[in-house]
């Protein structure tokens, strides 16, 4: 499979791309040049890998889910740079 210069231009154009002609050129040699390897890489017997989700396993950090008391009101408003004695005050956004 190879990809032509009209083809790279009819996808250029949908991605409103403007490419002079070098360009066109340069892509498609690049887009050929990745499909080639993409074939080679076909080759490779895959059967006794096992699929991943990512190279590296990573670990879960997750705190356990437990119930825990509410944070009193007063503690709640104590970092507030503006609050009246109920609410948190903040800037007028709508007009």
């Amino acid at each position: 499979m190879s990809v032509s210069k009209e083809e790279v231009q009819y996808v250029a154009g949908l991605a409103k791309l403007h490419l002079n002609e070098d360009e066109v050129e340069i892509l498609s040699r690049d887009m050929n040049s990745i499909l080639s390897y993409m074939e080679r890489l076909n080759e490779l017997d895959t059967s006794d890998v096992e699929p991943l989700e990512h190279v590296i396993t990573l670990g879960t950090d997750y705190r356990k889910d437990e119930a825990r008391d509410a944070l009193d009101h007063d503690k709640a408003l104590q970092n507030a740079p503006d609050a009246d004695s109920d609410y948190f005050r903040v800037p007028k956004v709508i007009e």
